[in-house]
């Protein structure tokens, strides 16, 4: 007899099966960030590492649209199983792109210009590739998660769901950068062995994943449940061009909606630009070790960045009366603060006057990561936080444009103190935006 207890069980058990396979999207979805030093070995400029990030970063975007859409229509455990097989695949042809286009690991520059960018080109293209096809890992994980969980558990358990990004990410530093590059020094390595987890990871959703309740013989109850298009009846469906005009007034037309989409920008910015290119940064201005570089980026994600989203989501209902736009204002003034400290820490000083900073930025710059999303379905309403939601992340991945190419221009044509104060003025500019909506109230009522 199924009792509360199992459904307990298989709660969590969804909930972890669903932030592993998400983590695992990261491990081979941020491993490029690791290899870029050694890229530039084989004639990869920062300009061209750039456009493979500003370019994958609105193909991901556009790929989480249309692969939403996939998940909406068909099985989320097959559609993020897949997801990771296609993915691996296509990081294992990442690893091997050099022996592809020149026949070997010969070094670019005895190929000559064309080689160089005939290899260039064929990187850019896989991993863009590569970028569509991570689209297939959230949009499964947020079609479930309702299904299991009633909506006064849900909030919790989605700020739990949101680690996994941290997870990830922190995974890939660990394994790239401690173990693979400083034993063979080879950037392959970081291609070729996440590519064989995930897929491994591939087969474990595809097994453990189970996309609601009904499937293990078990029932949420009818708060939990989530009706299908098809069950809609005639009522229901005279009600679409009063939600569409709902949408308008309270997306389009909303200005606090605009607000955060534009912080969330610069926010954004930030965040990719201390994550891309925080391996690079660190080396070429810190004067750190690959091993040590990797530490900071770890120590970044891991305690900084979950650190953050606790300590800002418990702030929010603690001090701000749950005005999450409020709360983020204060991180981005901290985040500019721990920025500025940061660049301004000579090379020569000890590891942790350096680690200290650089931790505080991704402490200060998670919370709003998170607490836009918070605020966005409180000032859209919970009926359109799906539009809204959508809306509001064209322009978080919009931001690869300047923290992708932009940083990598930047850099590549003015060096890394221009590149530093580009960091920094997004900051300002994300937290100065975001005061034009302080006095909202923490959720908006309905127009």
């Amino acid at each position: 007899m199924k009792t509360s207890k199992s459904l307990k069980w298989w709660q969590w058990e969804t909930l972890l099966v669903t932030m592993g396979g998400y983590a695992l999207y990261y491990v081979i979805r941020k491993n490029l960030s690791i290899a870029m030093p050694l890229l530039g070995d084989i004639g990869v400029s920062k300009v061209q590492l750039g456009a493979f990030l500003t370019c994958g970063g609105i193909v991901y975007g556009v790929g989480r649209f249309l692969n939403g859409i996939v998940a909406d229509r068909n099985s989320a455990r097959k559609v993020m199983s897949t997801g990771l097989f296609i993915c691996s695949a296509v990081n294992l042809l990442f690893g091997f792109s050099d022996f592809v286009v020149l026949g070997g690991a010969a070094p670019v520059v005895s190929g000559g210009a064309a080689a160089a960018s005939a290899l260039v080109w064929t990187m850019g293209v896989v991993w863009i590739v590569n970028q569509y096809f991570q689209g297939m890992g959230v949009g499964p994980c947020i079609k479930t998660l309702p299904k299991w969980f009633p909506p006064e558990e849900l909030s919790t358990k989605q700020s739990i769901w949101n680690l996994s990004h941290s997870v990830g990410a922190g995974a890939v530093f660990a394994l790239c950068g401690w173990l693979l590059i400083p034993s063979f020094h080879s950037w392959r390595l970081c291609f070729v062995v996440p590519a064989a987890i995930a897929a491994l990871g591939g087969v474990a959703v595809l097994f453990l994943f189970k996309d609601a309740p009904e499937d293990v013989g078990l029932s949420l109850g009818e708060a939990g449940s989530v009706p299908s298009a098809k069950t809609k009846d005639a009522a229901a469906q005279k009600e679409d061009d009063g939600y569409r005009a709902y949408v308008s007034r309270n997306v389009f037309r909303n200005p606090n909606v605009w607000i955060i989409a534009i912080a969330d920008f610069f926010v954004y910015t930030v965040r990719f630009a201390a994550l891309d290119w925080g391996i690079v940064l660190l080396m070429e201005t810190k004067g750190l070790s690959l091993a040590s570089a990797t530490t900071l980026c770890f120590v970044f994600e891991i305690l900084g960045g979950n650190l953050g989203m606790v300590v800002a989501g418990w702030a929010t209902d603690r001090f701000f009366g749950s005005r999450a736009h409020r709360t983020s204002v204060i991180c981005m003034a901290g985040a500019a603060l721990a920025l500025l400290a940061f660049w301004r820490v000579p090379a020569s000083a000890p590891f942790v006057l350096k680690l200290l900073p650089f931790m505080m930025v991704g402490f200060f710059i998670y919370g709003p990561q998170a607490l836009l999303g918070v605020a966005t379905t409180q000032q859209a309403t919970p009926r359109a936080a799906g539009v809204a939601g959508g809306f509001v992340g064209i322009f978080s991945y919009a931001s690869t444009i300047l923290s992708g190419i932009g940083f990598g221009f930047v850099a590549q044509n003015w060096g890394w103190n221009a590149a530093y104060a580009t960091v920094l003025s997004a900051a300002v500019i994300g937290g100065a935006v975001l005061t034009l909506m302080w006095s909202a109230p923490a959720s908006r009522q309905p127009a």
